[in-house]
C-alpha cells in the first residue's frame, strides 16, 4: 500500500498571466482514494488537465505509476472529464467498440466487459440506441462505463457523480469502492461531501491555486476538534442564533451541526434545546468534510 501511484510536485500553471494552479504538490498511493476538493474556479480541473498531459504545467513535476506520461501510459488510466462528450450519432454498442479499441482491448474483451457493465446500470436494453436518444442521467452512465471498461490501474474522476439521481450515485459510489479493493488508485473531484466523507482516504483541498489542505480524512476532521453536536430535529431552530455560547450552526433542514465556543457546554445545549425542539438524536462528533470545506472557502475569500 506504500507505492506511489501519482506525485504531483510543485506544478504551477499561468493562463494570460493569472495563476491557476501554486506549486500544487499530491501523492496518491496504490489502492487510495483521494478526494479533490475546492470551490469553482480553484484550479481542480487544471490540475487533472495537467496529470493527463492535456495541458502543460509551466513548472514542477508529474509522476504516474512510476513515470512520467507517455502515450503508452493512457491505456493504464481512466479519466472522466467534468465536461462529458460522447458522439450523439453512434449506438450504445458502438460507442464501447469505439472507447475500448482506443484503449487495445480484444472485441470479445469489450462486448464482454461492455455487457456486464451495462446490466449493472441497467442499460442493456439500450444497446443498439444511439446516443442521442438516451436522457442525460443515462449519458452519464455510460460516460462513466466506458471510463471504467478497459480496468485501469488509475482512475482519475472529474465531478463523478454530476447529472445522477442518487439512485446511482450510489452505484457509482459503490462501484469507486469496489475498485478500491481490486487496488486501483483513484482521485476525484466533487462537489458532494457527503459522498466524498464516505467514499474517500485521504483530501486535498485546493482554493485560488494553493493547497489549503491535506491529509488522512479522519486525521484533518480530527485536528477540528470535537466541539461539535449533530442534531436530529422538528421545529423552529432559528433561537440558536441567540445562544452567546453557540459559536456557529450548519443547519440542513431536518439535521443541524453546531459548533460550541467549549465541548463542556453540551449539556446546557441540551438543556435550552428541550422543550423548543422535538429531538430524534443528539450527539457529539467531529466537523462534518462539508463543515471544514464551507470555513476553508471562506478563509480563502477574505486572504
Amino acid at each position: 500500500m506504500s507505492e506511489n501511484v501519482l506525485v504531483l510536485d510543485n506544478l504551477v500553471k499561468d493562463f494570460s498571466g493569472k495563476r491557476a494552479v501554486d506549486r500544487f504538490s499530491l501523492n496518491l498511493k496504490k489502492g487510495e482514494i483521494l478526494g479533490l476538493l475546492g470551490p469553482n474556479g480553484a484550479g481542480k480541473t487544471t490540475t487533472i488537465r495537467m496529470i493527463l498531459n492535456i495541458i502543460a504545467p509551466d513548472s514542477g513535476s508529474i509522476r504516474i505509476l512510476g513515470r512520467t506520461f507517455s502515450e503508452k501510459m493512457k491505456n493504464r488510466v481512466g479519466y472522466l472529464p467534468e465536461e462529458r462528450g460522447l458522439y450523439r450519432k453512434l449506438k450504445v454498442s458502438e460507442i464501447l467498440s469505439f472507447f475500448g479499441e482506443l484503449k487495445s482491448m480484444k472485441k470479445n474483451e469489450i462486448r464482454t466487459k461492455g455487457l456486464e457493465l451495462l446490466k449493472r446500470f441497467e442499460l442493456s436494453n439500450y444497446l443498439d440506441k444511439k446516443v442521442e436518444e438516451l436522457s442525460k442521467g443515462m449519458a452519464q452512465k455510460l460516460q462513466f462505463i466506458i471510463t471504467i471498461l478497459h480496468s485501469p490501474e488509475l482512475l482519475i474522476l472529474d465531478e463523478p457523480f454530476a447529472g445522477l439521481d442518487p439512485i446511482n450515485i450510489e452505484l457509482v459510489k459503490d462501484i469507486i469502492l469496489e475498485k478500491k479493493r481490486e487496488g486501483i488508485s483513484i482521485i476525484f473531484s466533487t462537489h458532494l461531501m457527503e459522498y466524498a466523507e464516505r467514499t474517500v482516504d485521504g483530501v486535498v483541498m485546493i482554493n485560488k491555486g494553493r493547497k489549503v489542505l491535506d491529509g488522512n480524512l479522519q486525521d484533518v476532521k480530527s485536528t477540528y476538534g470535537t466541539k461539535f453536536i449533530k442534531i436530529k430535529y422538528d421545529g423552529n431552530s432559528g433561537f440558536l442564533a441567540t445562544l452567546d455560547y453557540v459559536k456557529n450552526v450548519k443547519d440542513y433542514g431536518k439535521e443541524m451541526e453546531i459548533e460550541l465556543e467549549n465541548i463542556d457546554l453540551k449539556d446546557r445545549l441540551l438543556k435550552d434545546l428541550i422543550g423548543k425542539l422535538s429531538l430524534s438524536s443528539f450527539r457529539v462528533t467531529e466537523p462534518s468534510l462539508n463543515n471544514i470545506f464551507m470555513r476553508k472557502a471562506k478563509e480563502g475569500e477574505h486572504e
